[in-house]
């Protein structure tokens, strides 16, 4: 399976594990490049029964309802980055001496001669704004470039689309990376690591070595998190191309090699001439929008891997003044009698919703939902200070309502039970009997959003309409 030339595909037995947003594509594109494709998936509902329908029109093989049992002759299989590694569909194939590639080491395999330099992101959090900076700021620079890989072009689209690109900005997550033994990235970044996924991975130690994937053969830089030494950890191990650098960002002065804050400026004094004596402005912190200290940091790995790249600090500037953050994504709803509502529904993990937190210095915190095995001590000692009073709602609400009677016993919790679409507005209605001019109403979830609203999209579009309602 070399470089992924027509020549090399004709005939070949692929099994695509998975329908979903990565599966179909690949399957398509496979078929395409004259392999025998068959798809296994373990579902068999309506949305299965439609795409199968789809790609059996094609001439490719769909198996529903049984993802676990290795077609026979498979000689790759290409899978969905979800999939569990200990599915026994992956014991079989290892048996079988069959490899096992995701949609990235596909896509990676099947690019052109002089194909795009890939700038790769990942991270507990943060990912997708980084990944959207940096392809503002590569677009600012007059680069032909696109956010790719979870959000945006497919990946698979972008290698093997018609549309030449000069570099991808490139997010990737710990499954993708799980199954892409062979990306090497121009540079790549890892802005921090906290537990989450852990019934994916199975433990931290190998979640951490799955982010730590993404510096593996770097040319350039190797992009980390002086705040977290853990990115830190992962540079030291990974192996990378002989004088490729590590280069540290923080909100704070920079050191020689890093990217920082000074007077309210984002520096560089990594990729300038002088790097001892000498820092390259990049843009104020005023630039960056929202301008919360998470935020910031996501915009300096953002230049850091721009300037690796050799872009120009006024492009940065530029990119970064022309960016619009996402929806969901610590966005200002309005003032109320002098108390801001902030929504961040996006924030469905601690380690979210503890950067949230701490951009503010009194906040009514609305919180809860499903908590995937989360717990809450430690993102509510950290906060408690902060604090002006607490809403829970969802399912694992008592988890946080228990981490604040132990951490935070003197904050006022309003609990409420109901589940129903009016719950949201009640929530509103309760923390805007809590607050005090200056205070901001904060959905910061660290949970997610499944057990009341279809994504947490629709919860934030509950928080802001509730919001609405009260300044009406």
């Amino acid at each position: 399976m070399g470089s992924g030339q027509v020549t090399d595909w004709q005939g070949k037995h692929v099994t695509v594990a998975g329908l979903g947003v990565s599966g179909v594509p690949a399957a398509k594109a496979l078929h395409g490049l004259g392999a025998k494709v068959t798809v296994v998936n373990d579902g068999d509902d309506a949305r299965a029964r439609e795409q199968a329908a789809e790609l059996e029109a094609l001439g490719v093989t769909v198996r529903l309802g049984d993802g676990d049992t290795l077609p026979d002759g498979t000689e790759l299989i290409v899978t969905a980055p979800g999939w569990k590694p200990d599915k026994p569909l992956f014991a079989a194939a290892d048996a079988a001496g069959v490899p096992v590639w995701g949609d990235v080491e596909l896509a990676w395999r099947l690019r052109k001669p002089g194909a795009a330099d890939w700038l790769a992101v990942t991270g507990t959090n943060g990912k997708t704004t980084t990944v959207q900076m940096l392809a503002s700021i590569l677009e600012a620079a007059g680069l032909r470039t696109a956010a790719v890989g979870n959000i945006g072009v497919s990946l698979l689209d972008a290698v093997l689309g018609d549309e030449e690109y000069d570099v991808l900005a490139v997010e990737l997550s710990s499954y993708q990376l799980h199954w892409a033994p062979s990306l090497r990235a121009h540079s790549a970044a890892v802005l921090n690591l906290a537990p989450d996924h852990l019934d994916w991975h199975g433990s931290m130690e190998a979640y951490a070595k799955d982010k730590g994937r993404i510096y593996e053969g770097n040319r350039v830089a190797c992009v980390y998190n002086t705040a977290d030494k853990a990115t830190e950890d992962l540079v030291r191990e990974a192996d990378v191309e002989e004088g490729c650098r590590a280069v540290g960002f923080t909100l704070g002065t920079p050191g020689p090699s890093q990217l920082g804050v000074v007077e309210g400026l984002l520096v560089d004094r990594a990729f300038v001439e002088n790097r001892q004596k000498y820092a390259q402005e990049l843009a104020e912190v005023a630039d960056v929008k929202p301008a919360a200290p998470h935020n910031i940091a996501n915009a300096l790995a953002a230049a850091a891997l721009a300037r690796a790249y050799g872009v120009p600090a006024s492009a940065v500037r530029e990119g970064l003044r022309n960016f619009t953050p996402d929806a969901h994504r610590i966005a200002h709803v309005a003032d109320v009698d002098g108390v801001a509502y902030v929504d961040d529904s996006k924030a469905t993990n601690t380690h979210a919703a503890q950067a949230s937190l701490a951009a503010y210095d009194s906040v009514v915190w609305i919180a809860g939902g499903l908590a995937k095995g989360a717990t809450f001590d430690e993102l509510v000692a950290g906060a408690a200070q902060r604090l002006r009073g607490a809403v829970l709602i969802g399912r694992d609400r008592a988890l946080i309502r228990e981490a604040l009677a132990r951490h935070a016993p003197e904050v006022p919790v309003v609990d409420l039970e109901r589940t129903d679409t009016g719950a949201m507005l009640q929530a509103v209605q309760e923390a805007r009997r809590l607050a005090r001019p200056g205070d901001t109403v904060l959905l910061a979830p660290a949970c997610a959003s499944m057990d009341m609203f279809a994504n947490y999209n629709k919860r934030g579009d509950a928080f802001a309409q509730a919001v609405r309602e009260l300044g009406a």
